[in-house]
């Protein structure tokens, strides 16, 4: 069904059953319930508190757990921020935060895997090019400066792509 349809479908709907039809989708999809609880209560600093715990653990489990050192959690929270419409600022630290933690702990502990360093890349061209495509070069480039420096400090293995990076950014 095209958008167009769509709105001549709703337009033709009486009022209750309306909002029958949203109330039933608010209780069958929990994205739907999601972004409705998201848009009456927008706790955007809760919600960035819970996501930096979150990336946090990954890196450095309560316990003594073994980390699990996955970008895909906070691949999950910036995609979930992004679909419901958070401030572009906030995304742009939780994605600044999760290298920022990643390169803690490298720092801490020599990481093994060329898949580790290929995906903070990953994220650090993400992070650059969301910053950039948002306007907020001026607020964010000391982080995003911190971040390159750190990847020379720690010599990781691909300081050239970040060097890159960086360049175009500037």
């Amino acid at each position: 069904m095209s958008k167009r349809d769509l709105k001549k479908y709703l337009a033709s709907l009486p009022k209750e059953e309306l909002e029958e039809q949203l109330l039933a989708l608010y209780e069958k999809f929990g994205e739907v319930k999601t972004y409705y609880n998201f848009i009456f209560n927008p706790k955007e600093d809760k919600l960035e508190q819970e996501a930096k715990q979150k990336i946090l653990y990954e890196y450095f489990p309560v316990r003594g757990k073994r980390p699990k050192l996955r970008r895909s959690v906070a691949q999950k929270q910036i995609k979930h921020f992004i679909s419901l419409g958070v401030d572009p600022y906030i995304i742009a630290d939780i994605m600044l935060y999760n290298i920022e933690v990643a390169q803690k702990y490298s720092a801490k502990r020599e990481m093994r895997y060329g898949t580790f360093y290929k995906s903070i890349l990953n994220s650090y061209k993400q992070v650059v090019d969301f910053v950039v495509v948002n306007g907020m070069t001026i607020e964010f480039k000391p982080r995003i400066l911190s971040i390159h420096d750190a990847v020379f400090t720690q010599e990781w293995e691909n300081q050239k792509e970040f060097e890159r990076i960086y360049d175009n950014f500037e």
